[in-house]
């Protein structure tokens, strides 16, 4: 479930946060669950373990994860609140984009075909 693509130019360990946090925001990983230790991820991924050590520990930052001594690392039971700011920012960063793209000439209509195609996508 959890990937990273050594052919990306964004480093491993922003791949992680970014897929973590992903599959927790969406539902994948519920609240509480267990993650991998860090060696059997980074078994599991053939990458160091102080990658998956600084991915986990800037997650925790975050608030996506938390980790009990001698038990591992988990999702957050806050999850739901982190992934409401998630959607709160990324709607905030789609308003500037919308005003730029406005401002540019694009039409609404423009805008709309690609909305459309992007869900369409997604299915």
């Amino acid at each position: 479930m959890i990937t990273v693509d050594m052919r990306d130019r964004k480093p491993i360990y922003e791949q992680l946060i970014d897929n973590i946090r992903t599959l927790a925001v969406q539902g994948h990983l519920k609240p509480d669950e267990h993650l991998p230790s860090v060696r059997q991820l980074a078994a599991e991924l053939a990458i160091n373990p102080n990658t998956i050590q600084k991915a986990y520990a800037e997650l925790e930052r975050q608030n996506v994860i938390y980790s009990l001594p001698g038990r591992g690392n988990f999702i957050s039971p806050d999850i739901g609140s982190v992934a409401k700011q998630e959607r709160q920012r990324q709607l905030e960063a789609l308003g500037v984009m919308f005003r730029q793209a406005q401002n540019a000439g694009v039409e609404k209509s423009e805008i709309q075909t690609l909305l459309d195609t992007v869900y369409n996508e997604s299915k």
